[in-house]
């Protein structure tokens, strides 16, 4: 039993030595590993707080965007509690960092201009919603769905399927068409070129008829076929159509599928689909000199 005394007197020694002493505050071993056993505590809380929160957010019907955002302002806010309370554990008052904070603050105007802007730049992304988790976007030449809007970057996949890392700050400065922004309804076209001579209004008629049938073509606005121009070697027809596709392999699929309906409708009314021609006329007076 003296033993066991002897050793809690020693473990409460070694929690009372005093590791600094300055400017009025006190730090002993004891306060700093109870800190660091509330910061780690602390961190666990908020972690599956946050799980708890995203867990019954992903049951209803918020987006998730929107579920991005409430986590990260849950976790920043619960974070900021646990490091107030252990500051209050060590013993450090808030006004200890005003010194600090205007070093931190000159570094920061100096060396993390990019980071703070891309920080910002993510909240205002949440905050706005002009480009959405789940979007399709277009970027210069680059296609590809939003997957993560995170503090520095925002990550897309393209549609090869490679992931895009973009800043968020140059999502803002620069011109990012949304193709779902509103909805997922988008215009799309087929041209075919017919052999002179066709029957002009029955392609019309055809190719109007096949737009309308397909499933994902939308009936307002009704899809349009144009007569476009008498070519080189065919008379140009062009249908335009709106339709339902949140990315650029739908679109394609529903411009191939019409393809396929075009062809095959053609080819049961014995219209010719036209391809380039050149007529050779040979002047046999030439000839005729020569012999």
């Amino acid at each position: 039993m003296e033993d066991v005394a002897e050793f809690w007197s020693r473990v409460e020694e070694v929690l009372d030595l005093t590791l600094i002493d300055t400017a009025g505050v006190v730090l002993t071993v004891g306060q700093v590993l109870l800190a660091l056993l509330a910061l780690v505590g602390g961190l666990l809380v908020v972690r599956t707080i946050e799980r708890v929160v995203a867990g019954r957010m992903s049951r209803s019907d918020v987006g998730p965007d929107m579920m991005q955002l409430v986590r990260r302002l849950l976790f920043y806010g619960l974070m900021a509690m646990v490091v107030l309370a252990v500051l209050a554990i060590l013993g450090i008052p808030l006004t200890a960092f005003a010194f600090v904070s205007g070093a931190i603050a000159i570094g920061v105007g100096f060396g993390a201009q990019n980071i703070i802007n891309n920080f910002i730049s993510g909240w205002i992304l949440m905050g706005e919603r002009p480009i959405r988790i789940g979007d399709y976007i277009e970027l210069d030449d680059v296609r590809g769905r939003v997957e993560a809007i995170n503090n520095r970057s925002t990550r897309i996949r393209r549609t090869d399927g490679v992931h895009l890392l973009v800043p968020n700050s140059f999502l803002l400065e620069t011109t990012v068409v949304n193709w779902t922004l509103v909805d997922d309804r988008s215009r799309s076209s087929v041209a075919v070129g017919v052999a002179y001579g066709s029957p002009v209004r029955q392609v019309h008629e055809l190719m109007l008829e096949v737009c309308k049938q397909h499933p994902e073509v939308v009936d307002e606005p009704e899809p349009e076929v144009f007569f476009q121009d008498f070519g080189d070697s065919a008379l140009i027809f062009e249908a335009y159509f709106w339709l339902h596709a949140s990315s650029e392999r739908s679109r394609r699929g529903v411009r191939s599928d019409i393809r396929f309906a075009i062809d095959e409708a053609f080819a049961e009314h014995d219209i010719v689909i036209a391809f380039p021609q050149r007529d050779l006329h040979v002047d046999g007076s030439l000839l005729l000199r020569r012999s």
